[in-house]
């Protein structure tokens, strides 16, 4: 993959840098004031250099993004000013909720605090307009832009590994190694969704759609990367797992149903009738074995796990309604 075309001055700048041509970055202020869309896009190259790299950026600076003291202090600058949008999203529910008297992850369990996070949070459903609504344009305009997180799937978690005391490690462990198929390459949900990709019509390759992505694709795969990368955000990183597995199985069912009746190729529907069965059984580990082990042995990170999953719903949200919008359809 090359690097993809920027949307603003920060990227013209911070790509010019990557391909060693000298150019003075801009300082903090001027990257806070960065177009949106450029910021965003500009935060998912630099968490790349971490991943697969780019065909033009030299392989130093792929495998140190830290090299650079100054991409990294943009970097920086970007994950704080993400975070801290992220963060003022989960206080503005939490006040939402205080306010009609609810109060969210009140619940002495964190499961079932994660669980009533999940279960009452509100939003429009991309699957179920798919499963009933949607044509086969936007079914694959859809797919085009799950392909930014799916070709990469699992690998943001992995940074989790590590960071995770004794039991927690163990069942994410056990998670991951149904994610990367088990040991067989073809298997790979990530190979997976590249066939099903195919299958549609539609390229397969990395990264092939990054151009298209829009703010909202942006900035939950920047939030799930951000997540895992920073140790201090284990928890956030855990509790965004947990409610992605957790709200995947029956989304997953109602995408096959929607998929196989536009005719878009077994490939894909499996794919999705693939995530039914598995993350059934998934959410419950994520859950009760992740989240609940790490809390248990780290209660100071309770907040964060329940930041994390909110997070994680929120985006996914966001981004329906943005999709519904930019097709001038009523969401499901």
């Amino acid at each position: 993959m090359r690097l993809p075309k920027p949307r603003g001055r920060l990227g013209v700048e911070v790509f010019d840098r990557l391909v060693e041509m000298p150019r003075q970055l801009p300082a903090d202020e001027e990257v806070r004031a960065a177009d949106p869309e450029d910021a965003a896009s500009v935060l998912w190259v630099l968490h790349e250099l971490s991943y697969r790299g780019f065909e033009d950026v030299a392989d130093d600076a792929a495998s140190d993004p830290e090299s650079d003291p100054e991409v990294a202090r943009v970097r920086r600058v970007l994950e704080r000013d993400l975070e801290a949008r992220l963060r003022s999203r989960w206080d503005a529910e939490r006040r939402s909720r205080a306010e009609m008297g609810v109060e969210p992850g009140a619940a002495d369990d964190v499961v079932a605090a994660l669980i009533e996070l999940i279960e009452t949070h509100e939003g429009p459903s991309m699957a179920r307009f798919v499963q009933s609504r949607a044509d086969a344009e936007q079914a694959r305009e859809l797919l085009r832009m799950r392909s930014i997180y799916h070709l990469k799937e699992a690998d943001p978690t992995a940074w989790l590994v590590p960071r995770l005391p004794t039991r927690a490690k163990a069942a994410l462990a056990e998670i991951q190694y149904d994610e990367y198929g088990g040991g067989r390459p073809e298997r790979l949900h990530h190979a997976l969704f590249a066939s099903g990709l195919e299958g549609a019509g539609l390229r397969s390759e990395y990264g092939a759609y990054l151009d298209e992505a829009p703010l909202e694709v942006l900035e939950q795969n920047n939030a799930v990367s951000l997540f895992g990368m920073r140790r201090r955000l284990r928890g956030a990183a855990a509790g965004h797992f947990a409610a992605f597995e957790a709200t995947s199985s029956v989304p997953s069912r109602r995408l096959a149903q929607g998929l196989a009746r536009l005719g878009l190729g077994e490939a894909v529907v499996g794919y999705y009738r693939e995530h039914v069965e598995a993350d059934s059984v998934h959410d419950q580990l994520a859950l009760r074995f992740v989240c609940a082990a790490l809390v248990e042995e780290q209660p100071e990170l309770r907040d964060d796990v329940l930041f994390g999953a909110f997070t994680c719903l929120d985006l996914e949200a966001r981004f329906a309604a943005a999709q519904f919008d930019r097709w001038g359809v009523e969401g499901a």
